[in-house]
Order: structure tokens, then C-alpha cells, then sequence
């Protein structure tokens, strides 16, 4: 890197002219001017954190009016599209899953003429790898800056579908415990805190594919005619993520019912056993009392087998509940 950007400020993770789809130099901030409104180049910019004076400083030398710098300056809990007229601003919420838990981050990218401002706030992964690859196929940088954000807004569903994969694994391991163990309370906090993080990652998908197909089929002057079909294609991806994100929160569902029913079904089986010992005791209880009552006239008493009888008798009974009980399932 040269002596010229190693003076940029440690907010701006790269501020580089291309020619041609040619990497040129490094453009300090104060040369920002100099590179805009170029037909054959693209000045493409990113900031991480900027402080409140960087990020003025930025928009004002790229001639981004008092709204544009405004709402860049605000931060975005859900996506959202402003058109400015010569330029547009979108802006992205970033998903990743750190320590089982997603982690949201801020993405704003300003489209104009000529120029691409990406300004990443919180959690979200650099674009070093995107801005490699682009490198290095001088045609693709070529395209100019409303195609280089279509493959940045592709990227960040790409992480989109990273994270979730990752809870979709904690989404598995939360049905195999639930239908194998039953639920406890741990499992249900847990339970309500994973459905609660997919509503807020839909919470943030969901708007992207809207805001993509307005960018595929709106005119906008800093959006070209041939570079709104990528835009179609972001949206069907996420469309695609948000579908899996309702499918996650359906399945903790399922397995939530089904674990309850299978609790349900086997409170009722022991249920019915518990019935069915309480009807086969209840025979020799019945009988031992009767001849508990101590009468002094009782004619089994003086019989001489009428022991064994009675015990022969309760036996036979009991053994024959056992049997009719066993057929029905009871037992």
C-alpha cells in the first residue's frame, strides 16, 4: 500500500480509484472530489465505524445533500431504500451467530455516479474477500458501482445463509432433545429464546427482498437498466433465506407440540395402569375386608377348606382382571 494511503484514517478500511476495472491508487479523503463523476472509473470506499465528522466529511466530498447525510448518520435497526435522485442509499442489517446467539450488524451502501460508499457498523464481516475477487476480473469492477453493490448485497446473503445454517443445527439438536428427553423448563426458556431470534432475524431479512425487487424493476438514475436482473436474483435468494427462517421457527414448533403429546400420551398410559393395579387390588381388599369385620355367626367360618377357597377364589379373580386388563392395553 502506499505512503498516501497509509495516511487514511483507521475507520476507512479502503478508499481505491479503478480505471477501467483496474485498480489505479489509494484516494486519500481529501481527494475524494478529484474521483467522482467519472464515466470510465469507480472510486469505492468503505468505512467501519466512522466517527460522526469522518462520515460528514465523506458525503460532503462526494455531494450527498443534508438528507442523504442525515439518515447516514442515524442508525437502522431494519433495511430500508431512500432514492435521492442521483444517488440512493440502501441499507442492510447483517446476521451472524456468535456463541449460539445471532449478533446484527448495520451495512449502508450509497450508490452514485461513479462511486460506491459501503459504511458497516456493528457486527458484520469485512468485504476484503468480495473486493479480491472483483480484482481480479477487471470486467466485473467494470460494470460500475450498481453492480459491485449487487454482488455486495449477494455476499451478505451468502452470510445470511451461513448463520443459518448454523442454527439450524441448534434447531436439530433442540427436536432430538425435545422428542427423545421431554421438555423442561430449561428447555422451554430455551425454546422461547431460539424462536424469538429467528422472528428478529425475519424481522430483519424480510424487507431485503422487497427492497431488491424495487431496485430490479424501479428507475433510478445510479441503478442501470442492465444491472437491475442481479437485483431480481438477490431477491429470489432471499426470499429463499426467509422461507427457511419460517420453516426453522415452524419446525421448534412441531417439536414442541409433539414432545407435549408424547408427555400427554404417557401421563395417560400410567394412568391406566395405575387403574388397572387399583381394579385387581381392589378384589382381594374387598374380600379380606368383609372377613375382617370380626362376626361372630359367619358361616365360612366353620368350614374346614374355606380358607383355601377364599384364597383360590381371589386368585382366580384377580389372574382373570390381569388377563382382560393385559388384551385391552392396560397393562
Amino acid at each position: 500500500m502506499s505512503d498516501e494511503a497509509s495516511s487514511l484514517p483507521p475507520e476507512v478500511m479502503a478508499s481505491v480509484a479503478y480505471l477501467e476495472g483496474r485498480r489505479v491508487c489509494d484516494v486519500p479523503v481529501e481527494d475524494i472530489p478529484s474521483y467522482v463523476g467519472r464515466a470510465d472509473s469507480l472510486l469505492w470506499t468503505g468505512l467501519r465505524e466512522p466517527t460522526e465528522d469522518l462520515l460528514t466529511c465523506v458525503l460532503a466530498r462526494l455531494g450527498a445533500d443534508a438528507r442523504c447525510r442525515e439518515d447516514m448518520l442515524q442508525a437502522h435497526t431494519r433495511p430500508k431504500i431512500l432514492d435521492y435522485g442521483n444517488m440512493v442509499l440502501v441499507v442492510a442489517i447483517m446476521v451472524e451467530v456468535q456463541a449460539e446467539r445471532p449478533a446484527f450488524g448495520e451495512t449502508q451502501l450509497l450508490i452514485g455516479n461513479g462511486f460506491l460508499l459501503t459504511v458497516r457498523r456493528g457486527s458484520v464481516a469485512p468485504y476484503a474477500d468480495l473486493r479480491a475477487r472483483l480484482e481480479a476480473v477487471p470486467g466485473l469492477l467494470k460494470r460500475g458501482s450498481d453492480y459491485v453493490a449487487a454482488e455486495l448485497l449477494d455476499l451478505l446473503v451468502d452470510r445470511y445463509a451461513i448463520a443459518l445454517h448454523k442454527l439450524e443445527a441448534q434447531v436439530e439438536a433442540a427436536e432430538q432433545k425435545l422428542l427423545i428427553r421431554g421438555t423442561s423448563m430449561a428447555d422451554i426458556r430455551k425454546l422461547y429464546r431460539q424462536r424469538r431470534d429467528l422472528l428478529r432475524i425475519h424481522t430483519a431479512v424480510a424487507p431485503m427482498a422487497e427492497i431488491c425487487r424495487r431496485l430490479a424493476r424501479v428507475e433510478m438514475d445510479p441503478i442501470d437498466a442492465q444491472a437491475r436482473p442481479y437485483y431480481g436474483e438477490v431477491a429470489d435468494r432471499v426470499q429463499r433465506i426467509d422461507e427457511l427462517i419460517n420453516a426453522l421457527r415452524e419446525a421448534l414448533v412441531f417439536a414442541f407440540e409433539a414432545s407435549q403429546m408424547m408427555a400427554q400420551a404417557q401421563q395417560n398410559d400410567t394412568t391406566r395402569k395405575l387403574a388397572a393395579w387399583a381394579a385387581i387390588l381392589a378384589v382381594p381388599t374387598a374380600i379380606a375386608g368383609i372377613y375382617g369385620m370380626n362376626f361372630e355367626f359367619m358361616p365360612e367360618l366353620k368350614w374346614r377348606g374355606g380358607y383355601f377357597l377364599i384364597l383360590g377364589a381371589m386368585a382366580t379373580i384377580c389372574m382373570t382382571l390381569y388377563w382382560r386388563l393385559r388384551r385391552a392395553g392396560w397393562l
